[in-house]
């Protein structure tokens, strides 16, 4: 059983709920902590193969390298990061998402609606 309620801290209210637990304890928490993602390997993999992809560009910089093939460099680090985002904006809707609209935590979804404002700029 899950029930919500707001606790006032200071000056801002923040959402909290408690598990009532089979053996009846409970547990009190709000969603401020961090959720398991699925891909946190991949996604560092892929970070890690962009930094390499970063720092060859710097070095065809400091080598004078053509503009021409930077550019296409830079183009597919583009497109490195854009799949990147797309894998961990999945990740977050799978996970966090489902978990913050199961639990009525408006805050997470508000995070992942200006999150995704700033994505489209």
């Amino acid at each position: 059983m899950i029930e919500f309620f707001k606790k006032k801290e200071g000056t801002a209210m923040e959402d909290f709920h408690k598990h009532v637990l089979s053996d009846g304890s409970i547990v009190r928490h709000s969603h401020t902590h961090s959720h398991s993602h699925t891909q946190t390997k991949q996604v560092k993999n892929r970070l890690k193969n962009i930094i390499g992809h970063l720092e060859g560009v710097t070095n065809m910089v400091e080598e004078g390298r053509d503009c021409s093939e930077i550019l296409i460099q830079l183009s597919a680090i583009s497109s490195s990061v854009r799949k990147l985002k797309s894998i961990i904006l999945k990740d977050h809707v799978e996970h966090c998402i489902v978990d913050a609209v199961q639990n009525g935590d408006e805050k997470t979804i508000k995070k992942l609606k200006d999150a995704m404002d700033k994505m489209m700029e």
